[in-house]
């Protein structure tokens, strides 16, 4: 059970965070304005979820690998090709089953199925050192108290509720979206469009009948 909670905790915190980081990236570097950068409703992002869940297992189970240098140089790398991974496997399972880009790095050099590049992914690496040398040891302080203490249990549950009832209506939609062939694979800021389009166009056919 304890375990349970560390996980889901790891999961909700990465989640939020991550909403938050996206947000802001895309107010300020990306697109340069405030949009919600999540596939989402709510403001948290599953994938940074699976990352830190990454980070945290990555960074303190024993690798039985002696010499110190070398245990932390295993551990950023497995970290490095972990993060990447889970972008690629994120990113192709929206693409092939709702024809839906999440994000697109077709532009950059190296890219592979616009889903994944070097350039990201060094940074992804940069990242995961940051945490293993600054967060880890705060994070792990912070998970082992919290998993102790049951109100913040129901907390998480309760998060993770909506997270669940969030995801399963935007897959609903996304499915429903995916019925329009001629769409092809759409860019995620093109999918809200659409289907905000979509959905006006529906209520003018109602309102003439």
């Amino acid at each position: 059970m304890k375990y349970l909670v560390i996980v889901s905790t790891l999961f909700v915190i990465g989640s939020l965070v991550g909403w938050l980081i996206e947000l802001f990236f895309r107010r300020f570097v990306s697109q340069k304005k405030w949009m919600n950068p999540g596939f989402l409703t709510g403001p948290y992002l599953p994938i940074y979820g699976f990352g830190v869940v990454v980070l945290y297992g990555v960074s303190n189970i024993p690798l039985g690998i002696n010499i110190v240098a070398w245990d932390v140089v295993v551990r950023i790398l497995i970290i490095g090709v972990g993060m990447t991974l889970i972008e690629f496997i994120a990113g192709l399972i929206f693409i092939k089953g709702f024809g839906i880009k999440l994000w697109d790095y077709s532009n950059r050099k190296g890219n592979i199925m616009g889903i994944i590049c070097p350039i990201f992914s060094l940074a992804w690496l940069v990242v995961g050192s940051l945490y293993y040398f600054l967060l880890n040891p705060l994070l792990v302080e912070g998970i082992t108290w919290i998993s102790e203490n049951l109100i913040y249990t129901y907390f998480v549950g309760g998060v993770m509720g909506m997270m669940l009832v969030d995801f399963s209506y935007s897959i609903h939609l996304a499915t429903k979206l995916k019925e329009f062939k001629e769409l092809g694979d759409l860019r995620f800021e093109d999918f809200k469009k659409e289907f905000k389009k979509r959905i006006n166009n529906l209520k003018e056919e109602i309102v003439n009948k």
